[in-house]
């Protein structure tokens, strides 16, 4: 059920219902629509398989072994890029279908295992590297960062290292902010501001996520007017770009994350735990 109220009662279409697409996985993440094949592309992450859902409700298992992949989505040629959580590796699945390994060092250290990632319109790829899929002795690396890749460079640049728990990531639409989940004991969503060459400063804390339900921030995406929508305790909560809170849609499984898809961009499909589910919203979402 979607709770709704005043406030995002002009998001979210009333008396709207969270509709279940497909269960029986393990732990779900990183859905992607694809507007050309008029697809969507999602992540089991234990199953180590990315599989592949049609509006006709057909499941297909589009890539196995996966990477373990966790966070998934599309460059601007339309080639797929994974954040591989047990290989602890960034690649890329050109549309040709040649695979690549973008990344899986910084300064001669593994990383941690890459967990979910953006696209800028300018081709950089930003992406969040937590400690999930590794154990302690493994972490090679010190500390938890968010990084921005240039392909055509080759160039790997940290942009931070003082989240605890870097988890999902989304841009505004004018792309002058990116949001970053804390997913430790935080439970909050932090906001940097980014220059012309991508860098990030002011890393203020935009929302928090207070509840007693399990679930801390995970992924995140935003409407073409700036609303938030965090994939966290009990559904998705929903901010402004001010950082109110306007309301929570419901969801009978903890959500891990979310994506925009069909052909007007007003169905936000959530990836929650074991089953795939779809929200049909007023709000229209960014398109990948």
């Amino acid at each position: 059920m979607i709770l709704d109220n005043r406030k995002n009662s002009t998001l979210i279409q009333e008396n709207s219902m969270v509709e279940r697409l497909t269960t029986g996985y393990q732990f779900l993440e990183g859905p992607v629509w694809n507007s050309t094949g008029g697809f969507l592309l999602f992540s089991d992450i234990p199953a180590n398989r990315i599989y592949k859902w049609v509006p006709d409700g057909s499941v297909t298992v589009f890539r196995e072994p996966s990477g373990n992949s966790n966070g998934l989505t599309f460059d601007d040629r339309g080639n797929l890029i994974i954040c591989e959580h047990g290989t602890r590796r960034l690649s890329m699945l050109e549309k040709n279908g040649v695979y690549k390994v973008l990344a899986d060092k910084y300064r001669d250290k593994r990383l941690n295992s890459p967990n979910d990632v953006v696209v800028k319109s300018d081709g950089k790829i930003y992406f969040t590297d937590p400690p999930y899929g590794i154990k302690q002795d493994e972490q090679e690396l010190t500390f938890q960062g968010v990084y921005s890749l240039d392909v055509e460079k080759e160039k790997l640049t940290l942009l931070s290292d003082d989240l605890d728990r870097p988890n999902g990531l989304a841009f505004s639409p004018d792309e002058k902010i990116i949001y970053i989940a804390d997913s430790s004991n935080r439970r909050h969503v932090r906001a940097f501001k980014v220059d012309r060459d991508g860098n990030l400063s002011q890393g203020s804390v935009f929302a928090e996520i207070r509840s007693e339900l399990p679930g801390n921030p995970d992924g995140m995406k935003v409407d073409v007017e700036g609303n938030l929508y965090v994939a966290a305790a009990g559904g998705v909560w929903v901010f402004s770009a001010h950082g109110e809170h306007l309301g929570i849609i419901n969801t009978p499984e903890t959500p891990a994350n979310l994506a925009w898809g069909t052909r007007d961009w007003r169905s936000l499909f959530i990836t929650a735990r074991t089953s795939l589910y779809r929200a049909k919203v007023k709000a229209k979402g960014v398109r990948v």
